[in-house]
């Protein structure tokens, strides 16, 4: 990792890094490698890189076709361990989800059959597809790592990941995500339209599936909470903390929002920040790291006043408040 820069007074130094010096290997390591997939994003490769290492879950919400879940899969397919996708339906059940708890005639004993909730990795495809009680199956998951079912608590492996991808143009058999379901997802990221060069290739490409077919792992489980732990290592200013901490509250207080990021959207931002710093090799948080996490960590926690029937255009009017927020808020120095 690079050197940190000269503290200030009132800044503690540690003696040496928290961070392992083969950790910046292995995050590279990472993005390179769903990178040989997705042509032309790396920006939205180290979004979805930084929400892993903040031990945090995405919404991957963009328009039909650009490749939501041919990232996902990258990402899944990048790691030594289990991933399960569940295809969303109208018709879906909790228990289809989290799993069923029957009785075993052999053993006149209850059993529970897992469901395919329990993985590492969980591509939720098309989350908006499902009505509100079957989203709820997943809020437990995603914010305490753990399901129950029939009053049984049952741990879920580590790490856990919940990549969901939504289209935001269709409104036929689609139910919008609650604040609560949004609030547990860390960073919520659009991909765009890749450039000229890029879409060429994909072109010429065709279909992607051979790519992912061969993709190979680069990273253990193990290796993915090791770097994990070591994200919540990084070093972070108070000045800087308070500057994180300021962008939040005036999310509050911006007279074009109704209602403003939570306490535990502050938590979820801070530790981005940490994310990011990793994923550019740093064992610190600058400003900059702040700057370039509000809008994927705080956009989809928030409610304008003038948020329309329109969910691109409401989705673009938060991103642009958010923004909007971070330049008007002061940079410490």
């Amino acid at each position: 990792m690079m050197a940190m820069p000269t503290p200030k007074a009132d800044q503690v130094q540690p003696a040496e890094s928290p961070i392992d010096s083969s950790a910046e290997q292995r995050v590279t390591r990472l993005v390179d490698n769903i990178e040989k997939v997705i042509f032309g994003k790396r920006e939205v490769v180290k979004l979805c890189v930084a929400g892993l290492l903040s031990r945090g879950h995405i919404l991957i919400e963009d328009v039909p076709g650009i490749g939501k879940t041919t990232l996902a899969q990258a990402l899944a397919r990048s790691i030594h361990c289990s991933f399960h996708r569940i295809q969303f339906t109208s018709d879906m059940l909790p228990s289809d989800i989290l799993g069923v708890s029957v009785l075993d005639p052999r053993t006149r004993e209850i059993e529970f059959r897992k469901g395919p909730v329990f993985a590492n990795i969980i591509l939720a495809d098309e989350v908006n597809r499902t009505p509100p009680k079957t989203q709820s199956a997943l809020l437990e998951a995603m914010s305490e790592y753990q399901v129950s079912v029939d009053g049984i608590t049952h741990e879920l492996p580590r790490p856990f990941m919940v990549l969901a991808t939504q289209n935001p143009i269709e409104y036929e058999g689609t139910y919008t995500l609650p604040e609560s379901q949004l609030d547990r997802f860390t960073l919520r990221i659009e991909m765009g339209y890749p450039p000229r060069k890029d879409e060429l290739l994909i072109m010429r490409r065709r279909d992607p599936r051979g790519e992912l077919t061969r993709l190979r792992p680069v990273l253990t489980a193990e290796e993915v909470v090791s770097l994990q732990q070591q994200t919540g290592e990084v070093m972070v200013h108070d000045s800087v903390a308070k500057y994180i901490l300021a962008i939040v509250q005036a999310t509050r207080q911006d007279e074009h929002i109704q209602l403003g990021a939570s306490p535990r959207a502050t938590v979820d931002f801070f530790e981005a920040c940490q994310a990011r710093a990793m994923v550019e090799k740093r064992d610190y948080v600058t400003p900059d790291d702040a700057k370039q996490m509000a809008v994927a960590s705080l956009s989809h926690r928030i409610m304008v006043k003038s948020r329309g029937g329109n969910p691109i255009a409401s989705a673009r009017e938060r991103a642009r408040v958010v923004w909007e927020i971070v330049k008007n808020t002061a940079v410490p120095i």
